[in-house]
C-alpha cells in the first residue's frame, strides 16, 4: 500500500502514475519547441498589458516555474510540456505578408499586410490584449493601419478585443470593414447568452483562472495559459461570407474563405491565402485534441462535420500549403509536414465518431465506451493529438449524446432519484457516514482517487458540514488534478478540491455589457429577458407591453401569461396594456444596471403610455443570477 500523502503534495500512487507515463510517451523530436520560437521578431517581458492604475490585465510573470525542463510531481509529464510551449510569447512572421502574435491571451491574432494597411484576422478576448498586441505589431512593422477585422468565429476570444483594433465610428463611416462567417452575429452572442450565467461559472472549473498559478494550481488552459481579465466587446460584421467557398481579394490579398458550420463553433470559416501558400485553419486543426462539448457546456459539436470540413480542406489546398497555422498553438511548416498534421486531426475526429457510433450501435453505453475506446497507436503518440483541452473521454459522451441524448435507454435512469435524496440512501446503504470515511481513507491510501471521489460526492451531499468528508474529497480531486494530461480536467478538479475546503466565490453579480448587449438583435434581448423571469411569481400576471424603438423604426408586443414572456415583432405600432418609447440602446443601460430606470423616465428617455407601473412589474419578475452558485454543494432552490 503506498503511504499517505500529505495534502497538497503528490500521493505515491500519483507519482508512479506520472514515471509510468513518462515512458509511454512519444520521444521528444523537438518540432514543435522550434516550430514554436521560428520567426520570433520581438515581445515585451512577460507579455505584460497593464490597465492605466498598474493592474494587470495579461501577464505570464507568474508562470515562471515553466523555465525548469523537469516537471514537477504535481503536474502531468505530458502537460506540463504543453503548458511550457504555450507561455512562448511574442510578435512571430509565418510568412512574407503573414504575422501573428501569441501568449498575449488565450488566443492568437493574425496580422495580414496589404497593399495599403492590414487585415486583422481575428481580435482576442478584450480590447486591452488586442490594443497591446497590436502595439507590438507597430514597433516592429510600422504604423499601418487596419482597415479589415475577420473574425474567424463566434467564440469570445476571437472577437471580444476589437475595440482594441478599431472603433465604431471607422466601422460605420465605411473605413473599416469587419468580415464574419454566415451567422456569426445569431450564434456569437446566442450560444453564450441563454445558458450564459450557468456557463461563465462553469468556465471557471474549465478554465481554472480563479486559481493561484503554480505547480500546485493552474499550469495551462491547453489551447494557451488563461482568459485575459478584460471585458469582450464586439463590432457587428459589415460584410458575412455566405458560400461554402468564396474568393475574395483585399487590399492586393487574395483569401480563398471556407465555411465549416457546426464544427468547433456553430459559425466558422477557414481561408487559404495562396499567395503565401499559407492555410489557416481557425480553431479546427490546433495542437491538442479539442472539446466536442467544453466543460463549460455548448451545444455538441458535429465531429463527423468536422472531420469532413478539414478533409476538404486538405484535399482542395494541401498539395498547395507550405504552412498551416490556427487561432490558438503554433504554426506547422513544410509541405510534406503540413499535410501529415491536417491529415491526423481530420483522423483523430472521424475515428472519435466512428468508432463511438460503432460502439453504441453494439449497446454500449457512452461512459462504458469511453473507459475502453483508445486511438490507433500511431495516432494517439503524436503531440498534437493529445488531450491537453477536450479528451477521448469526455468527447465520446458527446458523441453519444449528439445520437442519443442524455437518457442512456436504461428505465432505471430514466426518472432517478435527485443528487442529495440519492446520496442519503447510499451513505445509509454503506453502513452511515463514519463507515464509510473508513472505507475511503483506505481506499485513498490505496490510491482508488476516481472511486473515492465519487463515494464523497455522496457523502458530502448528505452530510455537507462533515469536515473530514470535505477534505478526503478534496484530497481525491487533488490527486486527480496532478495526474491530468488534460488541462481543463486539471483546472476542473483543483477548483472542485478548494471548493470543498473554503466553499464556493463570494456573490459576483452576473450583468452584461452594454457592448455586448448593443449587438444582439431584438429577438435575442427578448429570449433573454424571457430565461430571467421568475415563473412562480409571474403566474399570477397577465398583461402586454408595446415597445417602439425609435432608433430603428421597429415595434415589437411583449405578453406576459403563465408564467411565460412571448414576443413578436410587429409591421405597427400595436395595441397593448403599456406602450413604451425608447431606443434600444437606453434599454441595454437600464437592464445592464449602469442607468436607473426613474433617472431614464426622468431625462424622457423612456416615454410610457398607458399603465406605467407594469414596467416595473417586469423588471421586478426579472430573476438576477449572482455567478456563485455551488458546484460541488447542492444548490439551493431558488426563491
Amino acid at each position: 500500500m503506498p503511504p499517505p500523502s500529505t495534502p497538497g503534495c503528490a500521493h505515491a500512487a500519483t507519482i508512479d502514475f506520472h514515471r509510468l507515463l513518462q515512458r509511454a510517451l512519444a520521444p521528444e523530436d523537438h518540432e514543435d519547441q522550434a516550430d514554436a520560437q521560428r520567426g520570433f521578431i520581438g515581445t515585451v517581458p512577460d507579455a505584460a498589458v497593464l490597465r492605466p492604475d498598474g493592474r494587470a490585465v495579461w501577464s505570464l510573470a507568474a508562470y515562471g516555474f515553466l523555465d525548469d525542463e523537469q516537471p514537477a510531481d504535481t503536474v502531468n509529464p505530458s502537460l506540463w510540456r504543453q503548458a511550457r510551449l504555450n507561455r512562448t510569447h511574442g510578435l512571430f512572421q509565418v510568412s512574407p505578408r503573414i504575422f501573428q502574435v501569441r501568449g498575449f491571451d488565450i488566443a492568437n491574432i493574425t496580422f495580414i499586410e496589404g497593399e495599403q494597411g492590414v487585415i486583422a484576422l481575428d481580435a482576442l478576448t478584450c480590447p486591452e490584449v488586442a490594443a497591446a498586441a497590436l502595439a507590438l505589431y507597430r514597433q516592429h512593422r510600422g504604423p499601418r493601419e487596419v482597415h479589415t477585422v475577420i473574425y474567424s468565429h463566434g467564440h469570445a476570444d476571437h472577437f471580444g478585443g476589437v475595440h482594441g483594433l478599431v472603433n465604431e465610428a471607422e466601422v460605420k463611416a465605411g473605413r473599416v470593414q469587419v468580415i464574419a462567417p454566415s451567422g456569426f452575429l445569431h450564434h456569437a452572442v446566442a450560444e453564450n447568452l441563454i445558458g450564459g450565467p450557468a456557463m461563465a461559472r462553469r468556465s471557471q472549473f474549465q478554465f481554472g483562472q480563479t486559481l493561484a498559478v503554480g505547480p500546485r494550481g493552474q499550469v495551462d488552459s491547453g489551447l494557451g495559459k488563461n482568459l485575459p481579465l478584460g471585458r469582450p466587446g464586439l463590432i457587428a460584421p459589415t460584410w458575412t461570407i455566405e458560400a461554402e467557398h468564396e474568393c475574395h481579394v483585399i487590399d492586393g490579398v487574395e483569401i480563398h474563405f471556407q465555411l465549416t458550420p457546426e464544427t468547433e463553433a456553430p459559425s466558422e470559416m477557414h481561408f487559404f491565402f495562396p499567395g503565401e501558400r499559407a492555410l489557416n485553419l481557425a480553431e479546427n486543426a490546433t495542437h491538442n485534441l479539442h472539446n466536442l462539448c467544453p466543460l463549460r457546456g455548448a451545444k455538441v459539436r458535429d465531429s463527423l462535420a468536422w472531420a469532413k470540413y478539414l478533409h476538404r480542406a486538405l484535399d482542395r489546398w494541401g498539395d498547395q500549403c507550405d504552412v498551416v497555422f490556427a487561432q490558438h498553438h503554433w504554426p506547422t511548416w513544410g509541405g510534406e509536414r503540413v499535410r501529415r498534421f491536417i491529415g491526423e486531426q481530420r483522423d483523430l475526429y472521424r475515428v472519435l465518431h466512428d468508432q463511438t457510433v460503432r460502439l453504441m450501435s453494439h449497446g454500449l453505453k457512452a461512459a462504458e465506451i469511453a473507459e475502453r475506446l483508445q486511438l490507433p497507436e500511431a495516432l494517439a503518440q503524436r503531440w498534437h493529438t493529445r488531450g491537453y483541452y477536450g479528451t477521448v473521454s469526455h468527447n465520446v459522451k458527446a458523441i453519444v449524446q449528439h445520437y442519443l441524448s442524455w437518457y442512456d435507454a436504461h428505465p432505471a435512469n430514466l426518472h432517478a432519484l435527485p443528487p442529495v435524496e440519492a446520496a442519503h440512501r447510499h451513505v445509509d446503504y454503506m453502513g452511515g457516514i463514519e463507515a464509510l470515511m473508513v472505507k475511503a481513507q483506505a481506499d485513498f491510501d490505496r490510491g482508488e482517487f476516481r472511486w473515492v471521489a465519487e463515494v464523497m460526492k455522496h457523502a458530502v451531499y448528505a452530510h455537507p458540514n462533515h469536515a473530514a468528508a470535505r477534505e478526503l474529497a478534496a484530497q481525491a480531486l487533488e490527486q486527480m488534478g496532478y495526474q491530468a494530461e488534460s488541462a481543463t480536467w486539471r483546472n476542473a478538479y483543483l477548483l472542485g478540491a478548494r471548493e470543498y475546503r473554503q466553499g464556493p466565490p463570494k456573490a459576483a453579480g452576473q450583468i452584461t455589457g452594454t457592448a455586448i448587449l448593443g449587438a444582439l438583435s431584438n429577438e435575442l434581448l427578448f429570449d433573454a429577458l424571457a430565461v430571467r423571469v421568475n415563473g412562480p411569481k409571474a403566474e399570477a400576471h397577465g398583461f402586454s407591453i408595446a415597445w417602439h424603438f425609435s432608433c430603428s423604426g421597429e415595434h415589437w408586443r411583449s405578453v406576459m401569461s403563465h408564467g411565460a414572456l412571448s414576443s413578436l415583432p410587429c409591421a405597427e405600432p400595436a395595441s397593448a396594456d403599456l406602450q413604451v418609447r425608447t431606443t434600444r440602446a437606453t434599454l441595454d443601460a437600464v437592464l445592464s444596471q449602469t442607468l436607473a430606470p426613474e433617472q431614464a423616465l426622468a431625462d424622457g428617455r423612456l416615454q410610457l403610455q398607458g399603465q406605467a407601473p407594469l414596467l416595473g412589474v417586469l423588471f421586478g419578475l426579472l430573476d438576477r443570477f449572482s455567478g456563485n452558485f455551488p458546484v460541488v454543494d447542492a444548490a439551493p432552490w431558488p426563491d
